[in-house]
């Protein structure tokens, strides 16, 4: 299950949580965004160790440009508070690839 994210506060304490995260950077008016969350959701039901969230760059754009996101959509993988990994567009293999990947560590 995908969970949305709504407030700065709400991305830091699950970055710092110890646990496998990944983030969809995205936005409303993005299309390339939008083909890829059938996915990315797909991959949240496979994985449900990993805790997938989204985070619309338009209303935190704090968290955005703190993660350096410049074009999406951007995926970034995050363990124990780092950052460890990052895609950048709307492939399904290479999101399949990143999350099959980050699912190893």
């Amino acid at each position: 299950m995908v969970r949305t994210i709504a407030t700065t506060a709400e991305y830091n304490d699950l970055i710092q949580s110890g646990k496998k995260v990944i983030v969809n950077f995205t936005a409303s008016w993005c299309g390339p965004c939008k083909l890829i969350v059938p996915k990315f959701e797909e991959l949240s039901k496979k994985y449900s160790d990993i805790e997938f969230v989204k985070v619309d760059i338009d209303k935190l754009r704090d968290v955005s440009h703190r993660a350096g996101i410049t074009s999406m959509p951007t995926f970034q993988t995050y363990y124990n508070g780092l950052k460890s990994s990052q895609f950048v567009g709307a492939s399904n293999a290479g999101l399949e690839g990143l999350v099959e990947d980050f699912a190893k560590i």
